[in-house]
């Protein structure tokens, strides 16, 4: 059985990313959970991750770490991981690897925060350039493979890499143009459905993330528990 470590839901994009792989292709795990306990968690953490940080999967002996650590270790033992067309794979690929290495205005201006609505301060170019990188990301997807997920019929590992970016997109109001057919889409799936009720259920909140998030702009409304 597989065990898959993450952390709070309201902040934990790069936790998401492993979970909602996993549960949006039927792959069986023990959900474990360690929260941001403080602003750094490292050596917390490093009792299970040797980068001391989430995720983390353990599978027979073995410690997996890095979300597209995860998703690669994931493809060599289920099918669905990449598409099987050929031309989509190429692109889901690519896009997978775009997302784990770019989009640095988005993660750094938009943090991750579930459970709540925010008007955004005034956009950065970075982040302007980040946000119509993916709004062409989308539609370019969308329109070459027929959605209704980014890659054709089917959804696979990068859906689930860009399923924060679409809590950060309803979270920010972000414009991505044709690309909001798949944000709904992929807020409707019952599995992501299920992490945001978790992450409106938590009672904790980390001081860092926090501050992160009132600095991105105003809160318009907090849904999250207490």
């Amino acid at each position: 059985m597989y065990v898959l470590i993450t952390a709070n839901r309201n902040y934990s994009s790069w936790s998401l990313r492993p979970w909602m792989l996993m549960q949006g292709l039927g792959i069986a795990f023990d959900d474990r959970i360690e929260p941001f306990a403080q602003p750094v968690n490292y050596e917390a953490f490093r009792s299970f991750s040797p980068t001391g940080q989430v995720p983390a999967l353990l599978h027979e002996g073995r410690t997996i770490y890095d979300s597209l650590g995860i998703a690669l270790y994931l493809a060599d033992r289920h099918a669905g991981v990449w598409p099987a067309d050929a031309d989509a794979r190429a692109w889901a690929q690519c896009a997978t690897a775009e997302m784990h290495s770019g989009f640095a205005a988005l993660r750094n201006d938009c943090t991750m925060n579930v459970g709540v609505r925010v008007t955004p301060k005034p956009m950065s170019d970075a982040l302007r350039a980040n946000v119509t990188r993916i709004r062409e990301l989308f539609g370019d997807g969308l329109a070459r493979f027929g959605g209704p997920w980014l890659a054709g019929p089917d959804f696979s590992a990068v859906d689930a890499f860009f399923a924060p970016v679409a809590f950060r997109i309803r979270t920010y109001g972000l414009d991505v143009g044709a690309g909001q057919a798949w944000v709904d889409h992929m807020l409707a799936h019952p599995a992501m459905q299920l992490w945001e009720r978790q992450a409106l259920a938590e009672s904790w909140r980390e001081e860092s993330h926090e501050e992160e998030l009132a600095a991105a702009g105003a809160i318009t409304a907090d849904y999250r528990h207490g």
